[in-house]
């Protein structure tokens, strides 16, 4: 069975982008391992911390690793991806050996599927972006991706209710990351 790495770019328990994340995981119910990557305690990019290697970079790049593809739900800040999004990819894409420029990052290769749930642009700026970064960083992103636009109830409610449609996209954006 493939293994799966979801990533969430929202650290916020209750946010959207984890309940589509939590949408995706139900679909793949049975037919992937899925994962939650914790990178909440991963701090900012910082060459004095890179050696030796920290705990928390340790085991983010093994989970990153060990996974046969990662999953991104991520809301779009400001037209781009939060913060933490970046500092955590910035992470991986520095040398697993430091200063060791031709082996392979941990990300390199990784198959990475990308949604996200935002306003009116259903994370369209964001998404791009994040293909922009991560194809840089030589990880294989999927060109099937899925936008959410939140219905306005939800910023009341602070559930995301998605449509159909919404469901069908994720759906098929499940297939394409298990092939």
């Amino acid at each position: 069975m493939k293994k799966i790495l979801f990533i969430v770019g929202s650290l916020r328990e209750k946010s959207f982008n984890r309940q589509l994340a939590k949408k995706a995981e139900t679909i793949l119910e049975g037919k992937a391992e899925v994962k939650y990557l914790d990178f909440a305690e991963l701090p900012f990019v910082n060459q004095d911390k890179e050696v030796p290697e920290l705990d928390v970079v340790h085991r983010i790049r093994k989970e990153v690793s060990d996974a046969d593809a990662l999953w991104v739900f991520t809301p779009e800040y400001n037209y781009s991806y939060p913060g933490i999004v970046k500092n955590l990819f910035d992470w991986l894409s520095r040398p697993i050996k430091p200063g060791d420029y031709a082996t392979p990052t941990c990300i390199n290769g990784k198959k990475v599927a990308l949604s996200g749930a935002s306003g009116k642009s259903a994370t369209s700026q964001c998404r791009a972006k994040l293909t922009d970064l991560l194809t840089f960083i030589k990880a294989d992103v999927l060109d099937y991706q899925t936008g959410v636009s939140i219905p306005p109830q939800s910023w009341t409610s602070d559930v995301l209710e998605l449509s159909d449609d919404d469901v069908k996209h994720l759906e098929e954006e499940a297939e394409v990351i298990l092939k």
